[in-house]
């Protein structure tokens, strides 16, 4: 991923001297865990230890691959310099290259989880607190992009809040799928390594055995991974697009944080753009792109080919680093964000009382008037409003049949705006518990 959208601890997970790192200690716990079994002599796993603290020279392992063709082989050969190729013998014994290879991923994708874990507990704190501030500020709710109903933006944080403990959920349920080892031997039979190898080197790098493997860990639980981050990014645009249509000049509810010395447009010095949420919703179908490849990589011949590889080589990298990046953006935007109570109600009172044609329909079937009458009549003062831009609820006043079927003070009762917003303490109890 390009330096831009990339934060360092994520980076540094997908690093090569991360993975040669990774590589070396299920080498070293492999050697442990034979010579407990009597397969090697304690000593040469003891030897392979000695290099613990060595920083492998990623240029030289690349000079070795460039003759073998072969990463593996070219790190084994990094190694047995630093320990000896008599030490080292017994090194990668009854093992294949996937068995390096793809318990080294899902390290990688667990620890990648792990950050994605704390930047969803970041943000929700962001929109639970928001949430709090704004519980009572009323906006007009829309649908369809038209005036439905009044909300508040209070509810809108927690909606938002609510999504994205799914995704919490969804992202620690990925974490402990994806969090599995294998060191199998070739085609995944143990022929020629003990199964508790991989119950070792398992155990020391905080994954489980792979219950049934062929000669790769089955990519269904990757494709479940890079799906759940493909959500999360679809969540992010969710919020992102909510706040862009809220920074229109026209609506004007909300904004991005506008920062001192900050500039809008080259040509045009009075603006200020929403580039954060523009710049989320581009980074959401990044993201979203590894999906549809981590899909297709489930379905591999026999028991191994290595088409999923160099896929896994982007993707991995990629979708992690920009997901960690633009949760974190969002953090901060939501954190930040301004919000704008008068603007939210002059928006509401754009078309005067229109927002309780629902209420004025309702109270009109109870009176007794059909529900395609009521409809009429509710619609033909309502046209008015949006043609001639009157008061509602003067029109309703001045409508005989509306009056004689409901009586002034019944209309009068129903604009009450607090009628849309009496139940607000109950969602919130349910979104973020009685406390």
């Amino acid at each position: 991923m390009i330096p831009r959208y990339s934060r360092p601890d994520m980076v540094a997970i997908w690093s090569p001297e991360t993975k040669f790192r990774i590589w070396y200690e299920i080498e070293a716990h492999a050697c442990d865990a034979m010579a407990d079994l009597g397969v090697i002599p304690r000593e040469n796993a003891e030897a392979v230890w000695k290099a613990k603290d060595v920083e492998f020279d990623v240029a030289r392992i690349d000079e070795i691959e460039a003759v073998t063709k072969h990463d593996v082989i070219a790190f084994l050969t990094h190694l047995a310099e630093h320990v000896g190729s008599e030490e080292a013998r017994f090194v990668h014994q009854g093992m294949t290259s996937s068995d390096v290879l793809d318990t080294c991923f899902n390290v990688q994708l667990t620890r990648a989880a792990d950050i994605l874990i704390a930047d969803l507990e970041g943000l929700l704190a962001a929109l639970k607190r928001r949430a709090m501030e704004h519980k009572d500020t009323l906006r007009v709710g829309r649908s369809h992009g038209i005036h439905a109903e009044p909300t508040t933006m209070g509810l809108t944080f927690a909606r938002f809040y609510a999504e994205m403990d799914r995704n919490l959920s969804r992202m620690r349920d990925a974490r402990a799928e994806i969090a599995t080892g294998a060191i199998s031997g070739a085609v995944g039979t143990f022929a020629n390594i003990d199964p508790g190898v991989e119950e070792h080197v398992c155990d020391k790098l905080g994954l489980v055995p792979e219950p049934i493997s062929t000669q790769v860990i089955p990519r269904d639980r990757h494709a479940a991974f890079f799906a759940t981050l493909g959500v999360i990014a679809s969540s992010i645009e969710n919020i992102a697009i909510e706040i862009r249509h809220m920074q229109r000049t026209e609506v004007l509810e909300g904004a991005e944080f506008f920062s001192m010395g900050q500039k809008g447009s080259s040509a045009m010095p009075h603006k200020k753009n929403p580039v954060l949420t523009e710049n989320l919703t581009g980074l959401a179908r990044m993201v979203r792109s590894a999906v549809v490849p981590a899909m297709e990589n489930v379905a591999l011949w026999h028991e191994r080919d290595i088409s999923h590889s160099s896929v896994e080589r982007m993707i991995g990298p990629d979708a992690t680093i920009t997901l960690d990046f633009a949760l974190a953006r969002l953090t901060g935007v939501v954190d930040k964000m301004l919000i704008f109570p008068d603007n939210m109600l002059d928006n509401m009172n754009k078309f005067p009382g229109l927002v309780m044609s629902q209420r004025v329909l309702l109270a009109l079937t109870q009176a007794g008037v059909s529900r395609e009458d009521a409809y009429a009549m509710v619609q033909r003062n309502a046209l008015k409003v949006w043609e001639e831009r009157t008061d509602f609820k003067a029109e309703l006043l001045a409508d005989a049949d509306v009056v004689a079927a409901l009586g002034a003070d019944v209309i009068e009762e129903k604009f009450d705006m607090g009628y849309h917003t009496k139940h607000v303490d109950t969602i919130f109890a349910r979104v973020f518990g009685d406390g």
